[in-house]
């Protein structure tokens, strides 16, 4: 099984948990994009939305509500299908899904936004790839909007902040993929016998796979919150989460907007 593959079975091992954990949060209205996101991504009104990786479409149907449309595309069967039924459990017509691989998705159809967010990249081996697919996917004036884990935090040993220790677990330049036997622990139990694979990304990897594309970099900004509880931190509100020794420290979130260059 290569590394694809194995990825795609281990995400399938949380899909069902993830529909129910992310409908429960959709009816009961605690599930909402972070502070940041909603910020930054402004007015939606009237854009056609494309979601990339967008495992079991929560907040591809959060897209929905504030576009015109919004279709999201995911590697994995049951990711697609449980999104499918979270949608028509919810009642939301103006979504779609599309099962894919964003490597060689390409579609006919242009979107005014291309999303991506929250731990999503570093499943992906090649950005350049992944530039490619969005530039192919943007209308001349539509817009890459990324909200995703910032590479100096992902450096850390992730055990070992927890008791507010800043060890480097990760190099930052490795190029071969770090791999674990366990998936899961956000939004559902942890699965084991599984096999993933996660891609170290640094800046300067995100950045020329999007410029060497044909996209402008309009703005990278750096957060030192988290967009999850990675064990130890803080809720906060609003999507966001800190440790309480990381005042202005270390970022452990980005984001970057980007347009085609015209």
């Amino acid at each position: 099984m290569n590394e694809k593959e194995s990825n795609k079975h281990a995400w399938g091992q949380l899909s069902q948990d993830h529909y129910a954990h992310f409908k429960k949060g959709l009816l009961d209205g605690s599930h909402k994009l972070n502070k940041h996101i909603q910020g930054e991504l402004g007015d939606l009104s009237g854009k056609k939305i494309i979601h990339l990786q967008c495992n079991t479409g929560a907040d591809t149907i959060l897209l929905a509500k504030m576009g015109e449309s919004a279709v999201g595309v995911d590697l994995v069967p049951d990711n697609i299908k449980y999104a499918k039924k979270l949608a028509e459990d919810l009642g939301i017509g103006n979504v779609s899904f599309i099962e894919s691989d964003i490597m060689d998705f390409m579609g006919n159809e242009k979107y005014d936004v291309v999303f991506v967010s929250e731990g999503a990249i570093g499943w992906l081996p090649d950005l350049n790839k992944w530039g490619k697919t969005i530039k192919h996917l943007l209308k001349e004036d539509g817009y890459l909007y990324v909200f995703e884990g910032h590479p100096i935090y992902l450096m850390f040993d992730e055990n070992k902040l927890a008791e507010g220790i800043t060890t480097i677990k990760y190099p930052y330049f490795k190029k071969t993929p770090d791999v674990d036997y366990s998936i899961g622990g956000y939004a559902s139990d942890t699965k084991h016998d599984v096999k993933t694979y996660f891609w170290m990304n640094k800046v300067s990897d995100i950045i020329n796979a999007l410029t060497s594309a044909g996209l402008h970099i309009e703005y990278f900004n750096e957060f030192q919150e988290n967009f999850y509880d990675s064990g130890g931190c803080k809720n906060l509100g609003n999507g966001l989460f800190n440790y309480d020794f990381n005042n202005g420290l270390f970022p452990m979130s980005f984001s970057l907007k980007a347009t085609v260059y015209r």
